[in-house]
Parts: C-alpha cells; sequence; structure tokens
C-alpha cells in the first residue's frame, strides 16, 4: 500500500516543480523600448518608399544654423586645413566647417579637445550669425573601437542675448597671428611639446574668406596662450548636459594656463614656430554678390565626395 502511495505522489512533485520555475522564470511583461534613434514615424514602421520620398521634420535650427544658404556669383567657399575631412564631422553629426559660408561679421569658433590618455574627446562650435544671433554646437563621445562614436553625447543650443558681442571680440585677438604649431622658448632653451599627458586642443577661427588653426598641445604656457577662446566656447557648452560637464572638473577654468604663459613671457621666453609647424590655409577674399537675386544670396553646401 505505501509502495502504490508512492508511485502515485511522484507525477504531482515533477507538475509542482515545473510549475514552481514557470512562476519564477517569468518575466515582466512591459515592452522594451525600442533601440536605436528615434524615428520621425510612430510605430509601426512606414511603408517602405514612403522612407525615401515621405516628409520628414525640420531639424530645429540650433542643429544647423547656417542651413539652407547658396554661394553668390563672385562668392568662393573659405579655404580650411584644420586636419579635420568633413567625413568626420558628418560622423561627430555636424555639418562639416568647409562648407559653411559666413558674411559680413559672421564667424565660428570651434575647440576639438583630445586628452592623450583616453579615447574620450570633445568638440565645441560656436556660431555667430549676421541677425545678431548665435549658437553652440557640442559633441562628446568615445572616438574608438566602434564604427561610429561610442556615446556620442549632443548638444544644440542658441545662446542667451550678448553671447555673439561676446565671441566677436576675440577675432581681433593676438593668438591668431600666431604659428599654427608652436614650440616653448626660454632664452638659448628650446623645447618641442610631446604630448604624453595632458590635453591637446586645436583652435580654428573662420571668418569670411579666411580660417586659422592653432594646436597647442600639453604644455601650460601654450594653452594659456589660446586661454581666452577655450574659455569662450566652454563656457557657453557646459551647464546644458551633465554628461559632457564631467568631462571637464574645472570646468572653463584656464587661469593656471594663463599664469603659465605669463611667467614665460615675463621671464623673457615665447612660443616660436614649431619645426613641424604648418602653413595655414589660403585666404580667399569674399565679394558678396549684391545683384544676385534673394533666393541665390543664401548658400548651400557642396555634395558631399565619395
Amino acid at each position: 500500500m505505501a509502495r502504490l502511495f508512492a508511485y502515485a505522489l511522484v507525477p504531482l512533485l515533477i507538475f509542482a516543480s515545473s510549475a514552481e520555475a514557470q512562476f519564477f522564470s517569468r518575466r515582466s511583461a512591459t515592452p522594451a523600448e525600442p533601440a536605436g534613434p528615434v524615428q520621425p514615424w510612430p510605430y509601426p514602421a512606414p511603408d517602405a518608399q514612403d522612407w525615401w520620398d515621405g516628409e520628414w521634420p525640420v531639424p530645429p535650427e540650433a542643429l544647423d544654423p547656417l542651413s539652407g544658404r547658396r554661394l553668390g556669383r563672385r562668392e568662393q567657399m573659405t579655404p580650411v586645413a584644420n586636419g579635420v575631412e568633413p567625413t568626420l564631422y558628418r560622423l561627430w553629426g555636424l555639418p562639416p566647417l568647409q562648407w559653411q559660408i559666413l558674411r559680413g561679421d559672421e564667424m565660428i569658433l570651434e575647440a576639438w579637445i583630445r586628452p592623450s590618455g583616453s579615447v574620450r574627446q570633445m568638440v565645441v562650435r560656436t556660431v555667430v550669425r549676421r541677425d545678431g544671433r548665435a549658437f553652440v554646437q557640442a559633441r562628446a563621445g568615445l572616438a574608438c573601437c566602434q564604427p561610429g562614436i561610442a556615446r556620442r553625447v549632443d548638444i544644440d543650443a542658441e545662446l542667451a542675448e550678448g553671447a555673439a558681442a561676446q565671441l566677436l571680440a576675440l577675432r581681433g585677438h593676438e593668438m591668431w597671428s600666431a604659428p599654427r604649431d608652436v614650440r616653448v622658448t626660454e632664452g638659448e632653451d628650446t623645447a618641442d611639446a610631446i604630448c604624453v599627458e595632458g590635453t591637446a586642443y586645436d583652435l580654428t577661427l573662420m571668418v569670411p574668406g579666411r580660417a586659422v588653426s592653432l594646436r597647442r598641445a600639453c604644455d601650460r604656457a601654450e594653452i594659456g596662450q589660446v586661454a581666452d577662446a577655450l574659455e569662450a566656447v566652454l563656457r557657453h557648452a557646459l551647464g546644458r548636459d551633465t554628461r559632457f560637464d564631467v568631462l571637464f572638473p574645472r570646468g572653463a577654468d584656464f587661469s593656471r594656463e594663463k599664469a603659465a604663459y605669463a611667467d614665460l613671457v615675463a621671464a623673457g621666453g615665447r612660443l616660436q614656430a614649431a619645426r613641424t609647424n604648418r602653413a595655414q590655409a589660403p585666404s580667399a577674399a569674399p565679394e558678396p554678390d549684391h545683384a544676385a537675386p534673394p533666393e541665390a544670396a543664401e548658400p548651400e553646401p557642396p555634395a558631399p565626395q565619395p
């Protein structure tokens, strides 16, 4: 009798164990968030042909403050030689600097920030338009080991009133007449900068018909020479996204670098052209075409090269 009872109990135990396993392995019915960038159509996906022919939302103005422009008949694209190819700009989600067209007192001030001991990179661009409005575009991400820019952070915003005047004041700064690549000279001693530990900064000032680029790496005195421009671009980017802010523990403070440059000059030292100094891009004097029809007055970027 006991043996028959044991045989009857076995199926019940097997069923209970199976039900218990199913209960504890049951997952939440909450659907997962869709991966990838948000598309202009809600789920489900649109018709395949509509993907190409349908209307897309107009991007915000801060994403491309100089969009929709066309070259006048006598205008030329401004030559840029800052070492950043148009395809790299597109990878970071920025309009290529080579395709930007400026008029009047407009300007672009851009800084690429590359720490030597990290794959993290940052780029900040400020744009001042002739209507008196100014914009900031900032990016941060990991520039390594993936086809795109990993963990990219995008900031696109219009700046407060008064920012344009602050940026325009930097156009006449003496730094823009300095060599593109420099080395520190202290009396008879000269040292070429080798960026083993520190940060390299690549700055570009673009005005109608002319673009000037400067590279300053690691040495505090070198960086102090361009500190005013670095503080200006970073000040407008910080405080908008904590993921970007955390990469700058000192914020936009370059007081130590300014002091190092001042001490160098006071001691009779200077920054002279490095042996590897590169030439600036040639100028292209802008000639606004006043006879051009209104629709031809705003430039459009050329087709990207394959």
